[in-house]
Formats: structure tokens, sequence, C-alpha cells
């Protein structure tokens, strides 16, 4: 004789089953929350990557405005602080003034005709022969994309061909110029040459050497035609209403060295140009992750022990700005593929997901890049979606129908995970000090956003760099 069924209500299965929980992805990284159908849930995609659970670090964080995305992140970044992690972010809306200053930090605040300057032309640079070379190229690329953007098209064989040239006389002339001042017995190469600034490269577009005419095989005048639209488009972060950002060597006393650094864009948050300039912050924080990189004993890996305590969290949030251009979107990729390399962690911060696919026209390469993103970065975060939103989930973000249904349905702060393989439903829990740091509704209540512009240390909670 069998043994009699049992009947029992999901909502008593637990108890039929105490011992049964979904494992998670271990104990081992930084604090998230509540897994929903198990126990605690830590994400850490540099740990993640050395145990073979994904194959790349990259991650898109997806949801509507007070779903609580921006929460996590900036408390995801204040807890990865303490465990010896890096954070860059480039913030074009001011919002995380408040966890820098909790971190006893200020924010890089770039605005026109401020006092704060960033060189985007501080291009990646590797070790060897080439050094000189990709220096070159990664500029080029940068400028190509750059100038691209702003007029909205694809750029002209001849225009490519005249940045190129541009970048390379200047770089090398500023090479010659290091060699020439420096009273050192060993030279400077030209790749350890100051790098050169975009009023440098404006200026050779708007008046090209001969012996650049003379490689392109026509003359001064008709190659100084042939770049002139591009050369006033880039002229516009020179000395146009985009002026006093990135038109010079970085100021003094500006770097990355410490564990946390936000570059503020709040002040052209509304500009047309909001994806350039975005652009021009990021390649400023990528220069500085090759560097880094480059400057350990050999090439840097995410499976390189030295990544324990070390690591680079880089956080591009409104990346629909950066998506919205063809050129800027493929420089963009481009940089996305090489988080193994400098061993960082991109993260993505948008809206929708139809935040991707509006990127460009169906079957577009613009849609194309938007959607090799998403595939690039094996780590999705979805928060609470609307319900028109749910079918472009299922084919852009592969979710199982049972997902599809959830999405619409997840109540603030709850988000479906996307590691790998694997799907977790995660609550995202605060400290009451973490509440203060990513609060950003203090304005609908009539109160200071900044909760930390003032006050002593006992007022601002415990700090993780502290």
């Amino acid at each position: 004789m069998g043994v009699p069924v049992h009947e029992t209500t999901t909502r008593h299965l637990g108890a039929a089953y105490p011992f049964a929980a979904e494992p998670g992805l271990g104990a081992e990284g930084i604090a998230v929350g509540r897994d929903l159908l198990g126990g605690r849930f830590h994400f850490d995609p540099f740990v993640l990557y050395r145990r073979g659970i994904i194959t790349n670090p990259n991650v898109v964080v997806l949801g509507q405005i007070g779903r609580g995305k921006s929460a996590f992140v900036k408390s995801y970044l204040w807890r990865a602080l303490a465990t010896g992690r890096r954070a860059w972010v480039v913030d074009p809306k001011g919002e995380y003034g408040a966890l820098c200053r909790a971190c006893g930090f200020e924010p890089i605040s770039l605005r026109p005709g401020g006092a704060t300057k960033l060189n985007p032309l501080e291009a990646p640079q590797s070790k060897g022969a080439s050094r000189t070379w990709d220096a070159i190229r990664g500029r080029a690329e940068l400028l190509a994309s750059l100038a691209s953007a702003s007029l909205g098209r694809s750029l002209q064989p001849a225009e490519r061909a005249a940045i190129d040239l541009a970048v390379t006389e200047v770089s090398e002339s500023r090479g010659r110029s290091s060699s020439n001042a420096s009273s050192s017995a060993k030279p400077k190469t030209r790749a350890d040459a100051p790098a050169p600034t975009l009023p440098q490269v404006v200026e050779a577009l708007l008046s090209p050497s001969p012996s650049a005419a003379k490689v392109l095989r026509t003359d001064v005048a008709g190659l100084a035609s042939d770049c002139r639209n591009v050369a006033l488009e880039l002229r516009r972060l020179v000395a146009g209403d985009l002026a006093g950002m990135f038109d010079g060597p970085t100021s003094p006393g500006v770097s990355l060295g410490g564990p946390l650094v936000v570059l503020d864009l709040s002040s052209v948050y509304h500009s047309a140009a909001l994806g350039v300039l975005m652009t021009c912050a990021a390649a400023w924080l990528h220069a500085g992750l090759a560097q880094s990189s480059d400057e350990k004993a050999g090439a840097v890996t995410l499976t390189d022990s030295r990544l324990e305590g070390d690591g680079t969290i880089l956080v591009v949030d409104e990346a629909w700005a950066i998506l919205a251009n063809l050129g800027v979107a493929r420089w963009l990729q481009s940089s996305w593929k090489m988080s193994r390399a400098w061993g960082v962690s991109n993260v993505a911060v948008l809206h929708r997901v139809s935040d991707l696919e509006a990127a460009g026209a169906a079957g577009s390469e613009l849609a194309g890049l938007a959607k090799g993103l998403l595939a690039d970065s094996e780590t999705r975060v979805v928060y609470g979606q609307p319900p028109g939103e749910v079918e472009r989930a299922v084919a852009l973000l592969g979710l199982s129908t049972t997902e599809a249904e959830l999405v619409p349905h997840l109540r603030r702060g709850v988000a479906l995970w996307k590691v790998g393989r694997r799907s977790f439903l995660v609550e995202h829990q605060l400290s009451v000090d973490e509440a203060a740091i990513v609060d950003t509704d203090a304005a609908m209540r009539g109160q200071r956003s900044e909760q930390f512009e003032s006050g002593s240390d006992n007022d601002r909670g415990a700090s993780p760099l502290r």
C-alpha cells in the first residue's frame, strides 16, 4: 500500500519543505538584499567571472522612474567601496553628489566655462612598440565618433582620413616638443608626451598642413574644404556653447586616484549634445582604466588574483543619451568589449527596454549596436516595466512566460535578475544611512536633496572608506 497523498496550498509549502531553497550565487560578494525564493542575495561580477558563472562582467539596469533602480545602483557602489572596489560614475543628472560626499569626496563638476577641464584625448595606451600607434588610433576613433554624432551622419572617407592625419600630426608634434624640452639623459618617448588637446586638433583640421594634403593627393585648400564641417562641429567643444569642459589639458589636481570618482554633467543635462559630452567624460575615464591596467605588472584580466581587492565599476547613467548617436554608440560598444582586458565592470542604467530599440530604426546599425551592448552584458537587472514593454522584454532579454508576467507587477525595490543562465527575484534592502544617501525624492517632499552637503561626520553616518 502506497504512502497517503498529502495535499497543501502553496501558502504552506514552505512549512512542508522547510529546508528547500534556491541556492543563490553564494555568500561571497556584495550584499544586495533578499532572494524572494531563498536566502540572502550577493553579487560581485569579478567573483562570478572567476567562478565561471558569467563570461563577461558588464551589467544593464532597467527600471521605470520610482521603481528603485537608482537606489540600488548607489547603494551597490557604497557597499562595493567597502570591499575594496573602485567606482567611477558618469552622472548626467547630478544625483550622485550625496553618495560622493558621504564617502568624503566632492564630485567633479563640469560646466561650460567652468574651472575644471578634462582632456578626452588622453587615449588608452598599451606597452610595446605599438604604444604610440595605439594612442593615436584611440584618439582618432574617439574624434570620429564625436564628429559623426554631432553631424548626425556617418563621416565621408575624406573626413575620416583628415581626422586621422590631424591627430597623427598633433600627437607626433607633441612628442617632438616633449623630447626637445627634456633635459634628462633619457629623453621621453612620443608615447610619454603630453596628450594633444581638442583645440590643437581643430586647428589642424581648419588649417591642414601641406604634408597632410600631400598624403591624400590633394592640395591644402581641397583638404580644408573636405574636412571643414567636421572641424566646425568639433570646434563647438572648443569655442562654442560647450566650451570650457573638454578644450584643454586636464586641470591640475583632477585625478582618478580616489576610490570614488563622480563626473557631474547636470549643467548640460538638457543640451542636445548630452550624448557627445557623456562620451567625452567616459573616454577620459576609460583612458584611466587602460592606463591603470597598463601600469600593473603585465596585462590585468578578470581572472587575475590582483582584482580580489581591486576592480573598477564604471557606471554610465542615462545611457540612452549615448546610444542615441551612431558614432558614439560604436565607440561605447568597442569600449564595452574591453572590460575583461581592463578589469572593469561597466554598468549601463536605462529606464525602459524600449530605450534600446528606440536607438534606431528596426534593422538599422544603431539598433544593432544597442542590442549588441545588451548581448555584451551578461547580467540584466530588470525593475518594474509598463505592460507595453513586456513584449520587447521577452524578445530582447529572453524572458520566460512566467518572467514576462511578473515584470509589470514587480513592486518597488524588487527586480528580476538575469545572471548568466539563471534568474532570481531579488528584493533590494537599504539601511537607514543608505536611505539618506540614495534619496532622490526630497524635492517632491519639499526637502533638500543634498543631505550630506553640510554637517559633521556624526550627521553623515559611517562611511565605508573610514
